[in-house]
């Protein structure tokens, strides 16, 4: 590229890019783990990407490849250039008018990820971080900004407001939300040389406001709904109604990455089951078999993986998971002893449970049980377990802890939850409450990892403790645990979070619950039956049933 450069160039962090062993869940970790450690990690694979033969980037997140397919059907495909950082100088030049930014977690400080660089010492930035960093502040950019605008969207735009560095670091524009119907007259904008608003909230857009992408995503992500609707308070998404990607563009865009070499399809959505739903979150199992069915006939389709799904609609409509299985296990590239498949083949989906506290679960995500009562949240997890672990779905569930007003009572009530899915296979993610802009839940003041009851440290490490067994159950795996802990407590932990972190972390050091039960809540060591059990069924309550949907042979 000469000097002149391209008249938009639209960049991703490394690390938000990565493909490193097809897994979400590890690339999710990038924001999580200190940068000035990764070499002893052993994650530093966390940058490593690929380049096409022009310099422009093999693959990116979705959003921004759905912004180029917005922009270069306004200015066309010779004036946008799609990059990483060490490539911004061969697109930055005396032409560039506007530059785009995708950050999703640029600072690390989400609900699953914030906590875990602080276990380093407060000076450790995460990955994405220091990536992210490293992009925005790019000599290319510093060297050009008097002739081009510098604008960045994402879902995690927020976090560089919360952290006032839009001026420092020379942002024109932050865009707030799905930009579909906004992109690309900002652009337009931006090339003009006008001046830009320096905040935008963006509503959802139409369904046919959204485009076709026209190159690779990282994960050969394609978009299969949008939204939600089920009303969690902590959760800007759950507040907006939930659409379905018409199945004829979900293939057009599998196609796309396909034909770049994508060998993984991932099916990107707030909750799987509500593709193409009837009234009232009814799961459409006809729908979902069409979908899977379409994009496995894809010529070039090998893998297939899921993110998010809920667990309420299994139990409601529990063929849905069996009818999904042959693809949604059948074609995974993850495996794990512990699965029945002949390959030992697994599901992985990410499901939000977020709390074991009645009270809680009332107050601020009544919806997630729909058409089931609150009060029957404990029966919904634990009957969605068995079904999903039955068919060789694992899930990847998530717990919030910290919600606001959160008592010993309400940790309890989540602790005993946590025990009665000790048999269960799956990986449990405990994270703190962030007060996330755009929810109900905006104002109140978030979780802090030294504030931590020393409850609430025991639920976070029961957690990592299945994880382990879980994922990584060798004895050489316990063994490093076993020796590597202690010196950590009494080097570091202690100092950051005080002697009430010693027992609970000690636990995910397999260290004997005969040392541990005195000074933890449960005791593993006596067998005990778990207060929640495993009913045969889970029923409806009588107002809320609903007319079947057909299923599709």
């Amino acid at each position: 590229m000469s000097s002149r450069g391209k008249l938009i160039v639209l960049a991703a962090a490394t690390s938000e890019s990565s493909e490193y062993l097809r897994s979400t869940w590890r690339q999710m970790l990038l924001a999580t783990l200190p940068s000035k450690y990764a070499k002893y990690l052993g994650v530093n694979w966390s940058t490593d990407v690929e380049v096409r033969e022009d310099g422009q980037a093999r693959y990116v997140p979705n959003g921004l490849r759905v912004i180029e397919a917005l922009l270069v059907e306004r200015f066309g495909e010779e004036n946008v250039a799609v990059c990483y950082a060490d490539q911004l100088d061969r697109f930055i030049g005396d032409e560039t008018r506007a530059v785009g930014i995708h950050a999703h977690n640029p600072l690390g400080i989400t609900f699953a990820t914030d906590v875990y660089a602080g276990f380093y010492g407060v000076d450790c930035e995460p990955i994405n971080a220091v990536e992210f960093r490293r992009l925005i502040l790019h000599p290319a950019l510093k060297r050009h900004k008097h002739h081009l605008k510098l604008i960045v969207g994402g879902p995690g735009g927020w976090q560089i407001e919360h952290k006032g560095l839009q001026q420092e670091w020379g942002i024109d524009c932050i865009v707030h939300g799905e930009a579909e119907e906004v992109a690309a007259d900002l652009f337009a904008a931006a090339v003009r040389g006008e001046t830009l608003p320096p905040r935008i909230e963006c509503k959802s857009p139409k369904l046919e406001s959204i485009p076709r992408i026209r190159h690779r995503a990282t994960f050969g992500v394609v978009e299969i709904t949008r939204g939600c609707g089920r009303g969690c308070q902590f959760c800007s998404v759950a507040l907006r109604a939930g659409k379905s990607i018409p199945v004829e563009q979900v293939v057009d865009n599998v196609r796309a990455q396909v034909a770049e070499g994508a060998d993984t399809i991932t099916l990107t959505t707030e909750d799987l089951f509500l593709y193409e739903q009837g009234k009232k979150f009814r799961t459409n199992v006809a729908a979902l078999k069409r979908l899977f069915r379409s994009i496995a006939e894809v010529p070039g389709v090998r893998y297939l993986t899921l993110t998010h799904g809920t667990i309420t609609p299994p139990v409601v409509t529990p063929e849905v998971i069996e009818e999904l299985t042959p693809w949604a296990v059948g074609m995974s590239p993850f495996q794990n002893e512990k699965s029945t498949h002949p390959e030992h083949r697994y599901a992985m989906m990410f499901v939000g449970l977020e709390t074991g506290s009645i009270r809680l679960f009332k107050k601020y995500m009544p919806g997630k049980a729909y058409p089931f009562r609150p009060e029957q949240w404990p029966d919904v997890i634990l009957k969605g377990y068995e079904i999903m672990n039955r068919h060789n779905w694992f899930p990847m569930a998530t717990f919030i802890i910290g919600l606001p007003g959160e008592t010993d009572e309400d940790t309890k009530q989540s602790l005993e939850l946590l025990y009665a899915l000790k048999d269960f296979k799956g990986v449990i993610i405990p994270t703190l409450f962030v007060p996330l802009e755009d929810t109900r839940l905006e104002k109140y003041e978030g979780a802090k990892i030294a504030r931590l009851t020393d409850l609430q440290w025991e639920f976070f490490f029961t957690c990592w403790r299945y994880n382990v067994d879980f994922l990584r159950s060798s004895s050489s795996v316990k063994l490093k645990l076993i020796l590597g802990i202690p010196i950590y407590y009494y080097l570091l932990g202690r100092k950051l979070y005080g002697p009430g972190f010693k027992y609970p972390l000690f636990r995910l050091g397999h260290f004997p619950e005969w040392f541990l039960r005195r000074k933890l809540y449960l005791d593993f060591s006596d067998h005990r039956e778990p207060i929640y059990k495993v009913p045969e069924t889970v029923p409806i309550p009588e107002e809320r049933k609903r007319p079947e949907l057909p299923v599709l042979a």
